[in-house]
């Protein structure tokens, strides 16, 4: 584990996230080993937990929609490694899935700490189910936090990372429920002169433009 990860406030959108090294399911890791690459990095209480199990199998099920968009995937609780690895044989002997993206160790809340997933004093060590969406350059580009008692969408997961991936070039905007093929919004111009020069009827802040991908 790499030590003395500073404590701090749940990390905010455009900043870049605290590297980290410690075991996995997978081995040792490090969170530099994805730069490169998108990463969703997400926390859950505990293993041998119902929420948390459904929510694994169905994240293993969907492991192929990730990779094809070139969307690593990785997991952090405070259990340990071999809790991990026995939770991970469970889950194949009942849901016949196997999962594969690696599952870290953080017995001594380093990595929920420094990453707002618990706060800097608490005592429970259950994480929250937080879900860190990370660009190729390890910057933070979307969060969601839901409770213990409430599981993640994983399709919603997969629309983020889509949408995320769209508009990373910072030519176009996601509007709601965007999903790949629907129509994009255009970036508004914040100059006076081409909001003036729009002809009459025009919403110059509301343009749909289709999506050439």
């Amino acid at each position: 584990m790499t030590p003395d990860l500073p404590a701090c406030s749940p990390l905010r959108l455009g900043e870049e996230a605290p590297d980290f090294t410690a075991r996995s399911t997978r081995g040792v890791v490090s969170l530099s080993d994805y730069r490169g690459r998108w990463l969703a990095l997400f926390s859950h209480p505990a293993d041998f937990t119902p929420v948390c199990t459904s929510e694994f199998v169905a994240i293993a099920r969907a492991s192929d929609r990730f990779s094809a968009m070139g969307c690593e995937l990785m997991a952090v609780s405070v259990d340990s490694l071999f809790s991990h690895l026995a939770w991970i044989r469970a889950i194949k002997d009942r849901f016949d899935v196997t999962v594969e993206f690696p599952i870290i160790e953080d017995p001594t809340l380093q990595i929920a700490r420094a990453y707002g997933m618990v706060g800097a004093n608490a005592v429970d060590a259950s994480a929250v189910r937080a879900t860190y969406f990370l660009d190729p350059e390890g910057i933070l580009r979307a969060s969601t936090w839901y409770p213990l008692s409430v599981g993640r969408s994983v399709e919603e997961m997969l629309r983020l990372v889509a949408a995320l991936q769209r508009v990373h070039d910072g030519t176009t905007l996601a509007p709601e429920g965007w999903r790949p093929g629907d129509d994009l919004l255009a970036v508004p111009s914040q100059d006076i002169d081409d909001v003036l020069a729009a002809p009459d009827g025009t919403d110059w802040f509301y343009t749909l433009v289709r999506d050439p991908r």
